[in-house]
């Protein structure tokens, strides 16, 4: 469970929703409307008493219990040691005990295997984004929030990372994106956020109504025979 409650600042302003356990939720909004600050609020990146996950003030969690609770996946991947490889970083992504039976799981799983030996910063920009999603599912934390991690990825990767976000490869998800067949397609609860306002909280298919796609959207896509078509 997670809990907004009235949080404010200079860009949020007046937020408050919850998420009942293992319910997951897509965050929509243009640029700048406050999505990033929304996440690092929920997993106190920006330190704050406003923020409740699973019946505790989110002030009063350690760091290595909140790291169990809640994991905020970056939209750039950032290595602090230049020659670190693929499967160091993954050994490192373990809360306790590195499980090396689970990092050659994830490797195969992501087809990945030729990068496992080669360093990070080498990669491409959609080659992190999947270091990043492996990562997150190593990690396994309770709630894990994604920042724009499809931004990168060609539509092979895309679908591969839709059917994992539709399994149990992982628990409760939270994923910000601006790509709205993904969001479509998820079928989660939506979250739409504009100039740090909570516009729209509620279910898939109420916000996925031509209504609101043209409220939000300013009449630039609608949906024809359940597709979302761009209107150019």
């Amino acid at each position: 469970m997670l809990e907004v409650k009235n949080y404010n600042s200079s860009i949020l302003h007046e937020i408050s929703f919850s998420l009942k356990e293992n319910e997951n939720l897509i965050i929509l909004g243009q640029n700048g409307a406050g999505k990033s600050t929304l996440a690092k609020v929920m997993s106190n990146l920006i330190t704050n008493d406003k923020v409740e996950l699973f019946g505790r003030n989110i002030s009063d969690i350690s760091d290595y219990d909140r790291a169990k609770l809640i994991n905020y996946i970056p939209p750039k991947l950032s290595i602090f040691d230049e020659y670190i490889t693929l499967r160091e970083f993954l050994e490192l992504s373990f809360v306790s005990n590195v499980d090396n039976e689970k990092v050659d799981k994830i490797i195969k799983l992501l087809k990945i295997r030729k990068l496992e030996h080669k360093f990070c910063n080498s990669f491409s920009s959609g080659e992190k984004q999947l270091l990043l999603l492996a990562s997150a599912i190593i990690h396994d934390a309770k709630i894990t929030i994604f920042d724009e991690l499809t931004a990168n990825l060609d539509i092979n990767r895309l679908k591969e990372v839709y059917d994992i976000f539709n399994s149990n490869l992982m628990q409760q998800k939270i994923i910000i994106t601006h790509n709205l067949d993904l969001a479509y397609a998820l079928k989660y609860k939506i979250l739409f956020i504009n100039d740090g306002i909570i516009e729209f909280f509620g279910e898939h298919d109420e916000f996925f109504k031509n209504e609101n796609l043209k409220k939000f959207y300013n009449d630039s896509i609608q949906k024809v025979n359940n597709h979302l078509v761009v209107n150019l």
